[in-house]
């Protein structure tokens, strides 16, 4: 009997120690194995994009994906090294546009005449850049284009156009023919073959124009366009017309962001005016009050009083 009571305490014991356990065992989860982690771990890695840096990035903008794949190791040598190709901490977007072109990469001709568009932004006054631009774009070969938008915020300037040409604007071209303005491309950006956007720095800019000084004379010869003229330097400007014009003057005033300051019109002809210069006038704009045509020889300038 006592055999028999000391067996059922044990089995008891055994019943109640197990039950402990599992319950101890579901407390604490069963770590995972290192396979799992490495799955986590790779899932991850998945999610995070790896950036390229800013060179890459640009050199990929001006090329499709098929070709600068296909290039990718010729690419990695004719930028090299990639230090040259940046200005600071700003990517040299015309060397780069410059090299691609210059080693086959990048083609700016078309096989016919094609419209295509040009976009410029920059910061600085759109009266003054519209006038820098329309004088650089007709110094390199553009004559005619359309306005198709323009657009003014508190922080930019956008002016776009429309042209027909047999190639795209070649950016080193452009870029040396700004610089006699005083500015510079500081951003190229490129949608497609025929849509370009160009980021203009006019901190330092200016007409590229002649300047006038004291008692040197100058002829303007007949011209379609009307004649811009630096008077900064000089308080008064006598203007002679040839016997042989029919001129009626219309003489602008502006100051140094192409602000109107006074304006001079006159509905008879003349042929000898002599014009004091507005103290804060920087340029002055030459014209017919009707049309150019009426300037059939030259007008003489005869400026006096440096100032």
């Amino acid at each position: 009997m006592v055999k028999i009571l000391i067996s059922l305490l044990l089995l008891h014991n055994i019943v109640y120690a197990d039950e402990f356990m599992n319950k101890e065992i579901q407390a604490y989860p069963t770590p995972q194995t290192n396979e799992d982690n490495i799955t986590m771990e790779g899932s991850f890695l998945e999610e995070v994009e790896i950036k390229e840096d800013p060179l890459t990035e640009k050199i990929k903008s001006f090329l499709n994906t098929q070709t600068y794949e296909k290039n990718k190791a010729f690419i990695n040598v004719i930028f090299d090294p990639k230090s040259s190709f940046y200005d600071n901490d700003r990517v040299n977007a015309v060397k780069v546009v410059q090299t691609l072109k210059e080693n086959g990469l990048l083609k700016l001709f078309f096989k016919s005449p094609q419209e295509f568009q040009l976009n410029f932004k920059t910061s600085g006054s759109p009266l003054f850049f519209v006038k820098i631009m329309g004088d650089t774009l007709r110094n390199i070969g553009y004559y005619r284009y359309v306005t198709t938008a323009s657009n003014l915020s508190s922080s930019e300037f956008t002016w776009s156009i429309k042209l027909t040409s047999e190639y795209a604007t070649d950016p080193l071209i452009l870029q040396q023919e700004l610089k006699k303005s005083g500015c510079e491309i500081i951003d190229i950006e490129r949608k497609s073959k025929k849509d370009w956007t160009y980021v203009i720095d006019m901190l330092h800019g200016k007409l590229n124009i002649k300047a006038l000084q004291a008692d040197k004379e100058l002829r303007l010869k007949r011209s379609l366009y009307a004649h811009w003229l630096n008077v900064s330097n000089i308080k008064k400007l006598r203007i002679v017309s040839s016997r042989r014009n029919s001129w009626y003057p219309y003489i602008a005033y502006y100051d140094a962001s192409l602000h109107l300051v006074k304006l001079i019109k006159r509905d008879k002809i003349s042929r000898d005016i002599t014009l004091k210069i507005p103290k804060n006038a920087n340029y002055v704009k030459i014209s017919d009050l009707y049309t150019l045509k009426n300037v059939r020889d030259e007008l003489t300038l005869k400026p006096t009083q440096a100032r």
